[in-house]
Order: C-alpha cells, then sequence, then structure tokens
C-alpha cells in the first residue's frame, strides 16, 4: 500500500530566524595558561592572545579548529559567572555551547513564545564583537546555549 504526503505551505508557518553554524565550544579552566598550552604546544592547535572581557568577566582564548573553535574561559574578577562554575567544578569543563542564528531578536522572541528562557532581556556584545544572548539549561536539555548574530 502507498501513502500519500501532501504539504502545503500554511500547514507549517515560515519560521522568522534561522538556526545557523556551531560558532564555538566553550569550556571553563581555572588554569588559561596551562589549557591554552596543551591546545597549542602539544596539540598543535592555532590560539588566539588572550582577550579581557571585563563586562562579561571573563579572560578567553580562542582554539581554531578549522571548522569551528574551542573557547577557554577563565574568571576575570571576583564577580566572574565562570567562578561559580569553577567552584562547583573545580578541574573546569564543558562550559556552554554557540550557535550562530540570523536574527538574534526574532530568535529570541519566538523562543520566548516556545517557553525557552533567555537568561537576559537584550543580547549583550559578546567575545566576537557580534550581540549574543544565553538560554536557559534548564529549557536546553541540560545545556547552556548561547546564540549569536551572524
Amino acid at each position: 500500500m502507498l501513502f500519500k504526503r501532501s504539504f502545503t505551505s500554511k500547514s507549517v508557518p515560515e519560521a522568522l530566524w534561522k538556526l545557523g553554524r556551531l560558532n564555538h565550544i566553550a569550556i571553563a579552566t581555572p588554569d588559561l595558561a596551562k589549557s591554552a598550552s596543551l591546545y597549542k604546544n602539544i596539540l598543535g592547535a592555532d590560539i588566539s592572545e588572550p582577550q579581557h572581557l571585563p563586562n562579561h568577566g571573563v579572560t578567553t582564548v580562542f582554539v581554531n579548529l578549522g571548522n569551528t573553535k574551542l573557547e577557554l574561559l577563565h574568571p576575570l574578577g571576583e564577580k566572574s559567572p565562570i567562578q561559580g562554575f569553577l567552584d562547583k567544578n573545580k578541574s573546569g569543563g564543558l562550559h556552554h555551547i554557540c550557535i550562530e542564528v540570523d536574527n538574534i531578536h526574532n530568535a529570541m522572541k519566538e523562543l520566548k513564545a516556545k517557553g525557552i528562557r533567555c537568561l537576559t532581556d537584550e543580547p549583550r556584545i559578546g567575545a566576537h564583537e557580534k550581540p549574543v544572548v544565553f538560554l536557559h539549561p534548564k529549557d536546553c536539555a541540560g545545556v547552556l546555549v548561547e546564540l549569536e548574530q551572524s
């Protein structure tokens, strides 16, 4: 028996934004120099210079993997959100994933309507000088997800 499917453009509303590529995977580390050395000197990756982001309370080093990046995160200041993570995870570990979107404002609006909580009401400027927003991990299968304007 054959089944015939028919789809109409009215059955699924067209999204006002699109999910893009994986931009980076962020790893919190208690020793930024040691972690950067691992990727550069032992594994042979190209790494960036440390970038201090006081508005985010972090120092970052990016590890270029060709098809994506790793972002090494280290606390900058006592109120750094990374310090809280490291207090619970002494050796560091996976902190978040970052996925690009083509319209961050529309993405936030639609995700909120679907019950996904954003950690801020408005995007902030991230390490790549582009708007970013974080999604609550309890709404994203236990993973902290960062959306970045492509």
